[in-house]
């Protein structure tokens, strides 16, 4: 009885070796989200002030009614100061103008007037931005950090997230295959 004591923190060690080994196959960088087949959460935000571009539509606020429209829409968490935002701006962009998915943006956490900036610099690809200055809305969204970006169904179910700055890459592999099956 007493070797047996003795065995127990090894055979402790090699279970904990072995649910580590078995933990090397996972991908760190997808980050599994409660929202996947499921409603994209009620939300409203006021629209970032000082958008240069801000059409009619935009001077509302933008709400969960936003994302339930008939077709699949990509809603992207981004910030100013987020330097993999800027670095993925060109394939939000993309996505608009070459492929017309229509994408929904909150700013995350920001200053309003950086926010404009940003989007004025780089260009405003985005139909709608909600302002969300306290990260109430992304705490809903579970939201780990930015950029994250969401693929929303025509009837507001979440159907794909991704946490990270996009690449060409996930767009084709992931994101519009999504986009097509569902327009």
């Amino acid at each position: 009885m007493m070797r047996l004591i003795y065995f127990l923190p090894l055979l402790g060690c090699l279970c904990l070796g072995v649910v580590f080994f078995l933990g090397l196959d996972s991908d760190p960088r997808e980050v599994p989200s409660a929202f996947i087949n499921k409603p994209a959460p009620e939300f409203s935000l006021a629209p970032l002030p000082g958008r240069a571009n801000a059409s009619q539509a935009d001077l509302g606020n933008f709400s969960r009614t936003d994302l339930v429209r008939g077709q699949p829409v990509i809603v992207n968490v981004w910030a100013s100061w987020c330097i993999p935002c800027t670095a993925e701006h060109p394939l939000i962009d993309r996505l608009v103008k070459q492929e017309g998915v229509v994408v929904h943006g909150i700013n995350y956490r920001d200053k309003a007037p950086a926010a404009a900036n940003w989007l004025a610099r780089l260009g405003d690809p985005f139909s709608k931005v909600g302002f969300d200055s306290d990260g109430k809305v992304g705490i809903e969204w579970g939201v780990y950090g930015v950029p994250e970006t969401f693929v929303i169904d025509g009837s507001g179910i979440v159907l794909f997230k991704h946490a990270g700055p996009l690449t060409p890459e996930i767009l084709e592999q992931d994101i519009l295959p999504i986009i097509r099956t569902h327009k």
